[in-house]
């Protein structure tokens, strides 16, 4: 009987969970004038799908959103990774230099995006992808060093020893130990920065514009005067949450592997 409960239970707590994705997805498939309906069975359409690329260019705004997200992962984790492990092998600036840096992560976007616009505009990158990917990829910097630091935090040295007595040097043995052995630990942190950028908006927001919005903004557009398309709305949340759905399903071994590798805290 108490097997039976759990299971009930575990069920109960399933569907609370699925249900609003599931509704997303209900609300998505139905025609405008039926989104607000409780009708369980409604007609089915894809035609919100349609007119999402047609009519409201969300096409343009599902590729910013991929480039401006994998090129700011890919341009943090470098610098993320050396200066992870400068905090975890070599205690690089002390308790001091790992509080600034946490810190840094600890300020509001709205204290600091009018600044960066300012920045930004002073060297011509505001409505440009690049300008969005370099502020995203400062952004997330901070979060990425503290959680690969846990990860080569759990590495043990060792295995750099070991290479050094072969004839590597410290940065060879960075390179060439290190970082492959932390791979789960860097696909981990990649997902995460990946998903960050990916659901920012504020930044998104003021930097770019109406030929570089992403899909945050693209979905705050279909607000209009005559109300929110509630039905195009939850066509543009399935198209927006896919990717990382699909990401997390063929990467999971690793994101598992990666956080419960390092000491993360």
């Amino acid at each position: 009987m108490r097997r039976l409960a759990l299971h009930i239970g575990l069920i109960f707590v399933s569907i609370l969970i699925l249900l609003p994705p599931l509704w997303v997805l209900r609300t998505s498939l139905v025609p405008e004038s039926m989104s607000y309906s409780t009708d369980l069975l409604p007609d089915v359409t894809g035609q919100n799908y349609i007119d999402l690329f047609v009519q409201k260019r969300f096409g343009t705004f599902y590729l910013d959103s991929l480039v401006v997200s994998a090129g700011s992962v890919l341009l943090a984790l470098p610098f993320a990774a050396m200066t992870g492990y400068a905090f975890a092998r070599f205690k690089t600036g002390g308790r001091l230099a790992r509080f600034v840096v946490l810190a840094t992560q600890m300020l509001p976007p709205v204290a600091i995006v009018l600044p960066a616009f300012m920045l930004f505009r002073s060297v011509g990158l505001t409505n440009s992808l690049l300008g969005l990917t370099i502020a995203y990829a400062a952004l997330n910097l901070p979060f990425l060093i503290w959680i690969l630091m846990g990860f080569f935090e759990g590495i043990p040295v060792d295995l750099e020893w070991a290479a050094m007595t072969d004839g590597a040097t410290a940065w060879g043995a960075f390179w060439r130990v290190v970082m492959p052995v932390s791979l789960p630990g860097i696909a981990a942190a990649g997902v995460l920065g990946f998903i960050l950028a990916w659901n920012e908006f504020l930044f998104a927001l003021v930097l770019t514009g109406p030929g570089t919005a992403t899909i945050p903004v693209g979905l705050a557009s279909l607000q209009t005067s005559n109300g929110v398309q509630i039905a195009k709305v939850a066509a543009g949340v399935i198209l927006a949450i896919l990717p990382l759905v699909i990401a997390s399903r063929f990467i999971q071994r690793f994101i598992v592997q990666g956080l419960t590798f390092g000491g993360v805290k």
